[in-house]
């Protein structure tokens, strides 16, 4: 509760002084005279193809969308914007939906958008002229009726900082993401591989929409990434020299203003750089107002480090020996592991429990193949293989991943999973034959590597499966019915928990109902049912324990 409050307040006095200072920012623009500001035409070659000039967008079998761009920034921004257009509209509509469910008064909602044109009224002195008009050209396809909340371009900058703003401002917990590289002896060949799970939950109609997005810019390395309509950062992907990227969020304090967006940050990493060095010099000449471990991978080194990040200090991690990294979400670095947030954050969350339990199936598999690497990402159990329930936040596979991926940077491949989850087919890029082979008028195929691909996991075939969609379905009326403080059908609760019997929020929220109905035994048996299970964090634990305390009061 002093958390909320504490953002409660230093939101409401930046709605004091929020007329102090936007007015700039709302009129920037980047410098575009330099670039070819040629409007796009696009030809429809069918309902899920779509082409400008040597650009295309189309959707392949397993249902993502697959972007090829090239050309300076302008040209990008304008052809990203064109191709993705209804995509973007629909996107964005999405994200502010998804603010109105989070925020449904509309006089705070007010009050968070004015905060953030004060917050972010610096944003654009932070990010380089070439991402800036590279959104500037996508966001001239942005919805127009979304203004009120800023112009098109504005807004389409602050969505770039929204990870970081919520990450800073409420230390919302939408990332849980766990990652791991492996080389020299841990790997089949001795070449690095990679694998992550990208866990960000903004809604399931916001990761509908998957892009695998090929960038082939005017300047720096042609590379692949895993995004969304609308972003041109970076959260997953590899380039043509076969360095690696992938983000996990950490702990931190808030900041005062916006900075360069992680994703940002990363974009330029990912494009101007081919070795570990090179990617940390980077990263040492911006700012930034977030805290994230960014492991970078790369083929020249044939090995993976962290650069741990925050505002106002760098760390740099890499193992002193044995050729195996793991990364969750707390840092590791001498520059910031003794940090206090940092060791609330291993304290309190179950950044340590994923990743105790990602070494421990590391350690199960002397050598890593790609296969392998899938195959951890997908694991549903706890340590030892204990049963967690499937939701769990401590799982690597706490079934709601944006998307999982694998890297194998030495032959520039990469495989990226389908929906849903990281349960569908993996699906194979190779960057050598998307980059290296293409021609202007080539025909428009699938640029996927079919016959790399890894098959879907069986689980998608089991009872098991099919009770875990249920059971979302069904959790998303109970959170209803106890808002609402609603009776509970008559065979609810039996139902409901015997979908998904080892998750420990189904008996939580069943004690939380009779707790409101003033049923306290029932309550008890539910609330002393859900400690028998493995609980998230300690701080859900002992608001559990907190709940049996008051009832043995009441009783």
């Amino acid at each position: 509760m002093k958390k909320h409050i504490r953002h409660i307040v230093f939101i409401v006095l930046a709605f004091v002084v929020v007329s102090c200072g936007t007015s700039k920012s709302m009129h920037h623009q980047p410098e575009i005279t330099s670039f070819n500001n040629t409007i796009p035409v696009v030809t429809k070659q069918s309902n899920t193809t779509f082409c400008t000039g040597n650009n295309f967008l189309l959707k392949n079998k397993q249902n993502f969308w697959e972007l090829y761009v090239e050309g300076d920034p302008l040209e990008r921004g304008l052809a990203i914007g064109s191709l993705t257009d209804s995509l973007l509209k629909k996107q964005e509509y999405v994200f502010f939906d998804r603010v109105d469910v989070l925020i449904p008064s509309n006089f705070k909602r007010n009050v968070m958008m004015r905060f953030l044109n004060w917050y972010n009224r610096k944003l654009y002195l932070n990010v380089d002229n070439e991402y800036q008009t590279e959104i500037y050209g996508l966001s001239q396809y942005a919805p127009k009726d979304l203004s009120y909340i800023a112009p098109s371009f504005l807004r389409d900058m602050y969505l770039h900082g929204a990870h970081d703003i919520g990450h800073a401002v409420q230390d919302l917990a939408l990332v849980g993401c766990t990652s791991f590289a492996a080389w020299g002896n841990k790997t089949e060949d001795g070449n690095l591989i990679l694998g992550r799970n990208f866990d960000f939950y903004a809604g399931d109609a916001f990761a509908k929409d998957k892009i695998i997005a090929f960038i082939n810019p005017k300047e720096g390395y042609p590379f692949m990434m895993v995004t969304w309509p609308g972003m041109i950062g970076v959260c997953s992907g590899m380039n043509a020299e076969g360095l690696t990227l992938t983000i996990n969020a950490s702990k931190s304090k808030i900041p005062l203003i916006a900075k360069t967006p992680i994703s940002i940050l990363t974009r330029e990493i990912l494009q101007y750089a081919r070795t570990i060095d090179e990617a940390i010099e980077i990263a040492k000449t911006k700012k930034v107002f977030v805290s994230e471990s960014i492991m970078v991978g790369s083929a020249n080194d044939n090995k993976a480090v962290l650069i741990e990040i925050a505002p106002d200090n760098l760390g740099v991690f890499e193992v002193s020996n044995g050729n195996q990294l793991v990364s969750s979400n707390h840092f590791q670095s001498d520059a910031l592991k003794e940090n206090d947030r940092n060791k609330e954050q291993i304290k309190n969350s179950h950044s340590q429990y994923r990743f105790d339990r990602m070494t421990q199936l590391l350690d199960e598999n002397p050598k890593i193949t790609p296969q392998i690497a899938v195959d951890i990402l997908r694991n549903k159990e706890g340590l030892n293989n204990l049963p967690l329930g499937y939701g769990n936040d401590k799982a690597l596979n706490h079934l709601l991943a944006h998307h999982g991926i694998v890297f194998q940077p030495s032959k520039r491949l990469v495989w990226v999973s389908a929906s849903p989850y990281q349960l569908g087919e993996f699906v194979c890029y190779d960057l050598n034959a998307i980059f290296k082979n293409r021609k202007v008028n080539d025909s428009i195929v699938s640029l996927e590597d079919e016959k790399r691909n890894i098959a879907a996991d069986p689980f998608l075939k089991t009872v098991a499966y099919q009770n875990y969609e249920s059971f979302r379905i069904e959790d998303k009326k109970m959170d209803l019915l106890l808002k609402n403080k609603e009776d509970l059908p008559t065979d609810f609760i039996e139902y409901y928990q015997s979908l998904n019997p080892d998750y420990w929020v189904v008996y939580y929220k069943v004690g939380l109902y009779f707790y409101q109905n003033k049923k306290y035994v029932l309550a008890q048996e539910q609330f002393e049912k859900a400690l028998t299970k493995e609980i998230s964090t300690l701080p859900e634990k002992e608001e559990i324990t907190n709940y049996l305390k008051k009832i043995k009061r009441k009783r």
